[in-house]
């Protein structure tokens, strides 16, 4: 389901992006960002993409158990046009890759059916030999690992290769009249519930894992869930997944585990 064009970097980015020899800006906390030049990556530019969408509808009978396929394609689109342009913006400064990775949305406009998708994150570069830690095809990796969890990985004998995630906007049945009379009262599962999540969540995690092996990750770490309906209702729900896709890139450090105090109440 990836789309077949890379969006061109905004024109509006190559300002600001053209000043970012003489300073950096950054969302890295204190610790990240010592971490992360502990580990000779140097920050270069906090880069971003923006995508604001119009999210058409899709009839499905009420007795329909099926993925609603154009909601599924409007959604991803609409947040691979973020990233696509996050990444943009990384490749025109350099960088090894992007760390820190956060993928929002809200509403816009005063309408339901308006969705903003926000990718946001630090672009970095490796000191001693830049370019070694970009993806085979020359793009600077994504990843939405914090700077710790970054060192970590790298430390572990691993690198990240790309931020990759899948989808599925799946209409749950409605149960009839007189199976719903029954259930009053009672503690009893609900087939059409548990199957439709089921289905909706399979789709989701198959696709990101199709990405991760697209993009020649060996496995995929910090996974996460998000559930929503935007505007569709009750029964016609998103289930979106996400993590970081992996490679390996040497021997493991052994680490250690250190004993901490912590100072505060």
């Amino acid at each position: 389901m990836q789309p077949n064009s890379e969006p061109p970097l905004e024109p509006a980015a190559n300002e600001r992006l053209s000043h970012a020899g003489r300073i950096f800006t950054s969302d890295l906390s204190v610790n990240e960002f010592a971490l992360l030049h502990g580990a000779e990556f140097e920050p270069i530019d906090l880069v971003m993409g923006v995508s604001v969408y119009h999210v058409g509808f899709q009839f499905a009978g009420l007795r329909q158990q099926a993925e609603l396929q154009v909601l599924t394609e409007a959604t991803y689109r609409a947040r691979w046009n973020a990233m696509a342009r996050m990444q943009a913006e990384a490749d025109a400064l350099r960088a090894d890759g992007i760390v820190g990775v956060r993928l929002q949305w809200r509403h816009v406009g005063g309408e339901a059916n308006h969705l903003e998708f926000i990718a946001v994150g630090t672009a970095v570069r490796y000191v001693p030999e830049p370019g070694r830690f970009r993806r085979p095809n020359g793009q600077a990796f994504t990843s939405h690992l914090s700077g710790q969890d970054m060192v970590t990985l790298l430390r572990s004998g691993f690198a990240p290769v790309a931020f990759v995630m899948g989808n599925c906007v799946f209409h749950v049945a409605v149960q009839g009249f007189m199976q719903s009379m029954r259930q009053i009262g009672t503690n009893v599962e609900m087939p059409q519930w548990t199957q439709g999540n089921y289905q909706a969540r399979e789709l989701a995690m198959s696709r990101m894992q199709a990405e991760a092996e697209r993009d020649g990750g060996i496995g995929v770490t910090g996974v996460h869930f998000q559930i929503e309906s935007y505007a569709w209702g009750h029964h016609t729900v998103e289930f979106y997944a996400a993590g970081t896709a992996v490679r390996r890139t040497g021997e493991a450090e052994t680490i250690t585990p250190q004993f901490v105090l912590p100072m505060s109440d």
